[in-house]
C-alpha cells in the first residue's frame, strides 16, 4: 500500500473511533437463505466461479525453486503445479494420460519427476512423458502426444493463478482492476516464504465462511476474549475494488501512534488488510507474513465445504529461528479461532439455512462487505440484485 494511502486510512480510522462511527452500506438488504441451501444454485456456482474462473493456488514462496511442486484437489480439474527446470511456474491436469489416475497425491514437495502409481508412467516438471515401462509391448506410442494436459497458469507480483478449465484465459486487468493489481504488488508478496497450513472441512456453505471474514460487528460478543482483546471491533475502513475489495480492521495498537509523528505510521500497526479476491480468496498480510484463506464447496453438498489457510512469512522473522516458532503459533491460534469460532456459527447458521425456517437473512448498514459479496456472486449468475432498504418494515419479493 502507498504511504500517502496509508495514513489517509490511518487518519480515517482515528476519525471514526473518535465520533464512534463506522462505515454505512446506505441501507439495509435481506439476503435469501436458500442461496446457501440450494443445490441448484450451488451447481451454477460451481461451474461458473469455480469451473470457469481463474483461481489462486498460492504464493511464489510455495514453489520456491525449479522442481518444487504443488497440488490443489478442491477445484473441479485436479490440479499440478510446478517450477520447471528453467524457473517458470507451470499448471497441468493432475491426471495421467494413460489412464487417468492422479500422478501426485502429495500436497507439496520437491520432484523432477512425477510417476503415474498405476502403470510407472512418468512426466517431467515440463509436464513431458519421459518414461513409460516396455513402450514396445504398448506400442510404441508419441511421448509428444502424451504430456500431461496444461492449464493456463500466470505468476504475478508473487500471485500463482491458475485456471482449471485448458482453454481458460487468465486476464488480470479483468479479474482484479489496474489499481488494486498495484496494490497487491506493493506487499512485495513474492519475497515470502511458505510457513504452513491447515485445512477446516465445515458442515456450512462455502459462503457462510467468507460471510465472517465480512464485518468486525462481531468481535465484542463472538471474539470477547480473543480477537477483540487487539482489534476495536465495529470500525473498519472499506473499499470496493470492482468486483473485489479491501478492508481495514481496527487494530488496538491505533491508539500508540497518535502520538507519533506521521513518518512513523505504518498501515500493519494500524490495521489487518483483508482483501478480498472473488470469489473465495481471503488475503490477510500484516507487517511480519500473510495470512490466506480460501474457501471451497462441496460439489455433492451445498451445506459442506473446506477452507484451507496457509501461512507465510517475510525474509526477516523467517531467517530467526525463534520468532519464526513465534509467528507460526500466532498463525495456528488464528487458524483455530476462525475453525473454532466462525465456523461454529456458521455451521449453526447453515442448520437453520438447510431447514428453510428463516426466509432470508439481514445485512445492516455497517456490513458493507456482505452486501457487496452477494451482490457480486447474484451479479455473475445473472440473477437479480437485492434491493437496498431504507427500513426493514416492508418484505419485497426476492429469489
Amino acid at each position: 500500500m502507498e504511504r500517502a494511502e496509508q495514513v489517509a486510512q490511518i487518519k480515517l480510522l482515528m476519525s471514526r473511533l473518535d465520533a464512534g462511527m463506522n462505515v454505512d452500506a446506505g441501507g439495509f438488504r435481506r439476503n435469501p437463505t436458500n442461496v446457501y441451501a440450494d443445490p441448484d444454485l450451488a451447481e451454477r456456482e460451481w461451474q461458473t466461479f469455480f469451473r470457469g474462473h481463474p483461481h489462486l493456488v498460492g504464493l511464489t514462496g510455495d514453489l520456491p525453486e525449479p522442481g518444487s511442486f504443488l497440488t490443489c484437489e478442491y477445484l473441479p480439474t485436479p490440479v499440478l503445479a510446478t517450477r520447471d527446470d528453467g524457473g517458470r511456474f507451470r499448471a497441468f491436469v493432475n491426471a495421467c494420460r494413460h489412464r487417468g489416475v492422479v500422478v501426485e497425491e502429495r500436497d507439496r514437495g520437491e520432484a523432477r519427476r512425477f510417476t503415474c502409481p498405476f502403470h510407472h508412467w512418468t512426466y517431467d516438471t515440463e509436464g513431458t512423458l519421459v518414461g513409460l515401462p516396455n513402450p514396445e509391448h504398448f506400442g510404441n506410442p508419441d511421448p509428444s502426444c502424451l504430456g500431461l494436459i496444461e492449464l493456463p497458469a500466470v505468476e504475478d507480483a508473487g500471485l500463482l493463478w491458475v485456471h482449471p478449465d485448458p482453454d481458460g484465459a487468465i486476464d488480470l486487468d479483468e479479474q482484479l482492476g489496474h489499481d488494486l493489481r498495484a496494490e497487491l504488488a506493493s506487499w512485495r508478496l513474492d519475497e515470502l516464504s511458505y510457513l504452513g497450513w491447515d485445512d477446516y472441512d465445515v458442515a456450512c456453505n462455502w459462503k457462510l465462511a467468507m460471510d465472517t471474514f465480512g464485518e468486525t460487528y462481531h468481535f465484542p460478543a463472538l471474539h470477547s476474549q480473543t480477537l477483540n482483546r487487539g482489534f476495536h471491533g465495529n470500525v473498519q475502513c472499506y473499499d470496493t475494488h470492482g468486483r473485489n475489495h479491501r478492508m481495514l480492521l481496527c487494530k488496538r495498537d491505533i491508539d500508540g501512534l497518535r502520538d507519533l509523528p506521521e513518518d512513523d505510521w505504518e498501515i500493519t500497526t494500524a490495521a489487518l488488510p483483508v482483501y478480498w479476491l472473488f470469489p473465495n480468496v481471503q488475503l490477510m498480510p500484516f507487517a511480519e507474513g500473510l495470512h490466506l484463506v480460501r474457501a471451497y464447496p462441496d460439489p455433492r453438498d451445498p451445506g459442506r465445504h473446506v477452507s484451507r489457510i496457509t501461512w507465510y512469512l517475510r525474509p526477516e522473522p523467517a531467517a530467526d529461528t525463534e520468532t519464526r516458532k513465534v509467528i507460526e503459533m500466532i498463525s495456528q491460534r488464528f487458524g483455530e479461532i476462525i475453525r473454532d469460532e466462525d465456523y461454529v456459527v456458521s455451521a449453526s447458521q447453515q442448520r437453520t439455512a438447510s431447514a428453510g425456517v428463516l426466509d432470508h437473512v439481514v445485512f445492516g448498514r455497517n456490513e458493507p462487505a456482505l452486501h457487496h459479496y452477494h451482490e457480486t456472486y447474484r451479479r455473475m449468475l445473472g440473477m437479480d440484485p437485492l434491493p437496498l432498504l431504507d427500513e426493514l418494515g416492508f418484505v419485497p419479493e426476492i429469489s
